[in-house]
């Protein structure tokens, strides 16, 4: 049965007036639609499809870290982080390609030993967003959103990686996503764990080294959710080439965190919560800290 068939065996013309009062009705719904869902929601829907839909995910690495040279190959039960890291990246469903991106031939040569895809970039990059930038300049394949992946993350969750790229996808005000999980009391006050803050629509007021808030007693409230930062972050691939062409920003050089440049100058980044004991590594005694957690549950 045809659904356009009419139900009434009437053949007679619909009324001119009858055709200008349906015409008039569906332009009005589809203005209620539009101002109902909002100016960006609406693009977004009527994008949905392809909307920085294709995804790579890259690992910047280097070798000569002034808190740990050679972080990348350190072991890790076993395996050197970067395959570690690598091999968590390959499991996130949002990612077209994983590659390495590093200016070291030693972590090149590691890597292709593995198995990952390696992109050669300059000693010149000043942190990993502009090595990410590089590298996605040499890629032949375009990408719409690119995920900067740490390195020193050799546990992270493939979840958290798909989870920032969503929380991209559909934000369309937004240029940067990362995430965020509880800090935990021991880490309050150590500068190499980063806390955030974010707004009551989920997009971050201010990244820090220091504990944030900071209430006038100068301790912990263990009432307060203080937020931790989690390393992983993505951008869109527009975005990145504007990113390393906008000079240092002075919080950026206070803190010495990338992300704060974002902010400083004005661009939104949205921010998700995940479940997610971190366990990055950022000083080789951290590597002790890690086996042993890999090794309490059985992770090899």
């Amino acid at each position: 049965m045809s659904i356009c068939a009419s139900s009434s065996s009437s053949s007679e013309p619909t009324p001119p007036s009858t055709t200008k009062a349906l015409i008039v009705h569906g332009v009005a719904v589809g203005v209620a639609v539009a101002v109902a869902v909002g100016a960006h929601a609406y693009f977004y829907l009527s994008r949905s499809r392809k909307f920085r839909s294709r995804v790579i995910g890259i690992i910047p690495a280097r070798f000569a870290s002034s808190r740990f040279q050679g972080k990348p190959l350190v072991q890790i039960l076993g395996k050197p982080m970067i395959q570690r890291t690598w091999e968590r990246a390959k499991l996130a469903s949002t990612l077209d390609q994983v590659v390495v991106a590093t200016d070291d031939e030693k972590i090149a040569e590691c890597c292709r030993g593995f198995g990952a895809d390696v992109i050669m970039t300059s000693e010149s990059c000043r942190n990993g967003t502009e090595r990410c930038n590089e590298a996605l300049q040499k890629l032949e394949k375009k990408y719409d959103v690119v995920v900067n992946i740490q390195g020193d993350e050799p546990l992270i969750e493939p979840e958290v990686i798909d989870g920032i790229v969503k929380a991209l996808q559909a934000a369309p005000d937004a240029v940067f996503s990362t995430a965020v999980t509880s800090l935990k009391p021991e880490d309050a006050f150590d500068p190499n764990r980063v806390k955030c803050v974010v707004d009551n629509r989920g997009y971050a007021i201010y990244f820090s080294r220091g504990l944030i808030p900071h209430n006038k007693s100068g301790k912990v409230n263990p009432q307060f959710p203080y937020m931790l930062h989690l390393g992983i972050q993505s951008y869109d691939t527009k975005f990145l080439k504007i990113y390393s062409e906008l000079t240092p920003t002075p919080l950026q050089l206070e803190e010495d965190l990338e992300q704060l440049k974002v902010l400083e100058n004005g661009y939104k980044m949205k921010v998700i919560k995940v479940d997610h004991e971190a366990h990055g590594v950022d000083i080789p005694e951290d590597v002790e800290k890690i086996e042993s957690f890999m090794r309490e549950r059985n992770l090899s």
